[in-house]
């Protein structure tokens, strides 16, 4: 059974930092794009970054340019999201998702999805 396990979620302050995960397990990421989303409440899930399964290109939303990184390591099947200069209106569930050769900012063109993890920042 795949699987995509977010993990690094917390409550931070504004302008903190914080690492998420993306482990896939049954699925080899090498041939995977993955994208970055985030869903907070009372509002639409919202695309934040994405990368090519070999690593090479990245996409991000306008709104996290410049203070989010996605990076990955296929030798661990996992893919990461630094998040720097938190601000309150990053607060949101973060998830991933994965899709074979491809990556898009629309989540619903993804084939495999993580349950996501929480992320807090105060103000």
């Amino acid at each position: 059974q795949v699987q995509l396990v977010e993990s690094g979620g917390g409550l931070v302050q504004a302008g903190d930092s914080l690492r998420l995960s993306c482990a896939a397990s049954r699925l080899p990421f090498n041939i995977y794009g993955v994208g970055w989303f985030r869903h907070a409440p009372g509002k639409e899930r919202e695309f934040v970054a994405a990368d090519s399964w070999n690593g090479r290109t990245t996409y991000y939303a306008d709104s996290v340019k410049g203070r989010f990184t996605i990076s990955r390591d296929n030798t661990k099947n996992t893919v990461y999201l630094q998040m720097n200069s938190l601000e309150p209106e990053d607060t949101a569930v973060y998830s991933c998702a994965a899709k074979r050769f491809a990556y898009t900012p629309n989540y619903d063109a993804y084939d495999y999805w993580g349950q996501g993890t929480q992320v807090t920042v105060s103000s």
